[in-house]
């Protein structure tokens, strides 16, 4: 156990080390286009950098390996894209990222660069269980792999429904200054983390049946701390606060923050 253990983590240097020289190559863009919100379609298309990288490496069941190497790419470039084109091509810095300009005040592009190379160090960290499972020689599937396969499945279409109601309230004129309250958003303030928080759980499962599989499911918990503690909810919240005060304020005190629940008595359409 020892030496899977010492190869999976040499595995995870050499992804980190990817996601670095990504990141650095987006920092550097990001002085051009004047827009750190690029951190965040950088961080999607790391981990799916390193998926293949792992895959490549050709250690594992070939089966096994390229199944969990498809879902890890093909979440990376959808949210990757999505991210691109509604936050980063044709639009202003985000909200959040302004704000850390503010905050900061000096050497801000210094400080910029330890934030997108600690992205980096975190795809590396998540990418844990991509690791367990690709250096896993055994032949063929448990139902551990395939229960992964259908959560990853059910939080895939659930991230992707919360993406496109959100940017279809966004893209309508008429719900300017308004708080999103309409379809999977009126259930949680945060559908897209709850799912793709849904998601790093589907890939822990998955890499149970492999050695130290179980180390795989600190990384659910992993993402759940960063979302509730650091740059996930809290910033997006207070973001949300500072754009849309009072109406955020109504929507917070009737909608689950993060698990899709039912709305407190009385919710309205629009918070």
């Amino acid at each position: 156990m020892q030496e899977v253990l010492s190869q999976v983590l040499t595995w995870m240097l050499l992804g980190t080390a990817a996601a670095a020289g990504l990141m650095l190559v987006l920092w550097l863009i990001h002085f051009a286009i004047r827009n750190a919100s690029i951190v965040d379609p950088g961080w999607a298309a790391s981990l799916a950098l390193i998926a293949v990288i792992y895959a490549l490496k050709g250690e594992g069941y070939a089966q096994r390996t390229w199944l969990l190497a498809a879902m890890v790419v093909i979440w990376g470039l959808r949210l990757s894209l999505y991210l691109l084109f509604t936050r980063v091509i044709g639009h202003p810095e985000e909200g959040r990222y302004v704000e850390l300009r503010r905050k900061w005040g000096s050497n801000i592009g210094l400080k910029f660069l330890v934030f997108f190379e600690a992205q980096a160090i975190l795809a590396g960290v998540l990418s844990l269980p991509f690791a367990l499972v690709m250096r896993d020689a055994a032949p063929g599937l448990w139902w551990f792999e395939y229960t992964g396969v259908a959560l990853w499945i059910i939080a895939f279409l659930g991230e992707t429904f919360a993406d496109l109601q959100l940017l279809a309230f966004k893209r309508d004129p008429r719900n300017k200054g308004e708080v999103c309250n309409v379809g999977l958003w009126r259930y949680s303030r945060h559908p897209n983390y709850f799912f793709e928080w849904l998601i790093w759980m589907a890939y822990a499962v998955y890499a149970i049946p492999s050695p130290l599989g179980p180390l795989a499911l600190i990384m659910p918990a992993t993402m759940l701390f960063f979302l509730f503690k650091l740059t996930g909810i809290p910033a997006t919240e207070e973001q949300s606060l500072r754009s849309r005060g009072d109406k955020y304020r109504a929507y917070q005190r009737t909608t689950s923050v993060f698990v899709p629940w039912f709305p407190k008595k009385g919710v309205p359409e629009k918070a």
